[in-house]
């Protein structure tokens, strides 16, 4: 039992040292590997350091070293380096003195001697069982310890849990997802904040009125921190962004946070409906006009798409409203969030373009997709056209309509303010449209970033299901 005990421990080490291995490799992870476990690394080096002072490992790199000298390597090295550099100057025309010659081949010669030295040295200690002296080869002698694993645990816990993070590929495809989706985040916040702070917009005169004196607006500016320099308000407001408190809004003096609370369910609801109905509608069409190219069905159906495309949000809900509010008196012309029917003609102009928009792409993406090798070789077993169409054109054919489909997503999210100011819905659109003719700073800025993260989010899911639906992406993530 105790055999088989280190026999684990030790594979267990050997995994760790991979990983870790291929975590220094790559720049970023090294460089959040050794900051998460800090104390590890420190030790880790003094071990390192010790052990290329201690060890056997510069003899025997002295000894190549003196072996290659003698064989005439370096020599060998530095003659055919001159005549290389020579012809490249004769080739270009270009004048050189012998003594810049000698010494441009001598630091060429030496860099290419050391790396001689270098891989002769590695092939000797390979050869003889060991290796060469080196912070991850450090790592996994000092790691196969248990002890040094169980004194490691707490102050390395932060690098234990990075590198099991490195170690599983669909958990490190949606960790750099999240953190790439961080940095967008924080560069959106930072950009819109520049914008409305370079505004010729004077947010203290324009809630003041015209009447305002140059005390009130002063009064005004100092209250909300308008007077201090951008790098301070930048900062309080990435600050009020992390801890989801933006202070109070200009106008009104609500609480920019709660106000978002409110409001955004809202907008997300009607986004997230008009999706879904979207895309049950157009999935369907699409695939029909792809079967039956250039038939009646297709011509209907994509002109149809190509109207959707075409007609703007405002202009169709204000026809639906005349239509079905004003003469037909079906359903309600404002949305009320107690009457289910108010919901109908909002959902369809959202989801208006959206439908159009993934019908074309499935229909496009379907047609590439039935005429493949594969496709004509399943038919030729024997398939029914249902099965090859559903088992192997639309699985392959999904890709770029879940692209469409995320990109519509966060246009229709980001867009939506025309929408609810034509069916009067007190969502985030409206809401960040009647705050930034003031401009309402501390308004303004949550409800962008806060837009932000709902599309970042929807973009790291459509991620996952490129991983889910795509086995050339899963492929890929097992490599790296």
């Amino acid at each position: 039992m105790t055999g088989q005990t280190i026999v684990t421990s030790s594979r267990y080490a050997d995994r760790l040292g991979s990983i870790y291995s291929k975590m220094l490799m790559h720049p970023v992870y090294r460089l959040f590997l050794l900051l998460a476990g800090a104390p590890v690394s420190i030790v880790v080096g003094i071990t390192c350091l010790y052990r290329k002072r201690r060890g056997h490992h510069p003899e025997q790199r002295r000894s190549v070293e003196k072996q290659l000298l003698e064989s005439g390597l370096r020599d060998r090295l530095l003659a055919e380096t001159k005549e290389q550099l020579r012809r490249k100057h004769q080739f270009f025309n270009q004048r050189i003195s012998e003594k810049q010659l000698e010494h441009e081949a001598e630091r060429i010669a030496s860099d290419k001697f050391k790396e001689a030295v270098d891989l002769e040295t590695e092939a000797q200690l390979e050869r003889k069982g060991q290796h060469r002296v080196s912070f991850a080869e450090t790592f996994r002698t000092l790691i196969a310890s248990p002890v040094f694993l169980a004194v490691s645990l707490v102050p390395g816990v932060l690098m234990y849990v990075l590198m099991w993070i490195y170690s599983n590929a669909y958990v490190k495809y949606i960790a750099e997802r999240l953190v790439q989706t961080i940095f967008v985040i924080f560069g959106v916040a930072i950009l819109v904040f520049t914008i409305l702070y370079i505004s010729p917009l004077d947010p203290a005169a324009n809630i003041l009125g015209e009447t305002a004196t140059a005390e009130q607006i002063a009064s005004f500016n100092r209250l909300y921190g308008l007077d201090q320099p951008y790098l301070v308000q930048l900062w309080d407001t990435i600050r009020g962004i992390l801890t989801f408190d933006l202070g109070r809004s200009f106008a009104g003096n609500e609480d920019v946070t709660t106000a978002i609370a409110n409001k955004f369910p809202v907008t997300m609801t009607l986004a997230i409906i008009s999706t879904i109905v979207a895309v049950l509608v157009a999935l369907p069409i699409g695939i029909v006009s792809a079967t039956r190219p250039n038939s009646f069905f297709d011509y209907t159906f994509m002109f149809i798409a190509l109207l959707g495309l075409s007609v703007p949000n405002f202009w169709q809900g204000l026809i639906f409203i005349l239509s079905f509010s004003i003469k037909l008196h079906w359903l309600p012309a404002t949305y009320n969030p107690q009457n289910w029917l108010s919901m109908i003609m909002p959902i369809i102009v959202l989801g208006t373009g959206l439908t159009a928009a993934v019908a074309r792409m499935t229909r496009s993406s379907t047609l590439e997709v039935i005429h493949e090798d594969y496709i004509t070789t399943a038919r030729a077993k024997g398939l029914s056209n249902r099965r090859v169409l559903w088992k192997h054109a639309v699985g392959n054919a999904v890709i770029p309509i879940i692209t469409v489909i995320g990109l519509q997503f966060g246009g229709m999210l980001g867009g939506a303010a025309v929408t609810e100011k034509v069916f009067n819905i007190n969502g985030i659109g409206s809401f960040i449209v009647d705050k930034q003719f003031i401009p309402d700073i501390p308004a303004i800025m949550g409800g962008v970033v806060y837009t932000a993260i709902a599309i970042s989010i929807v973009n790291v899911v459509i991620d996952i299901l490129y991983a889910f639906f795509d086995p050339r992406i899963r492929s890929k993530m097992k490599q790296y």
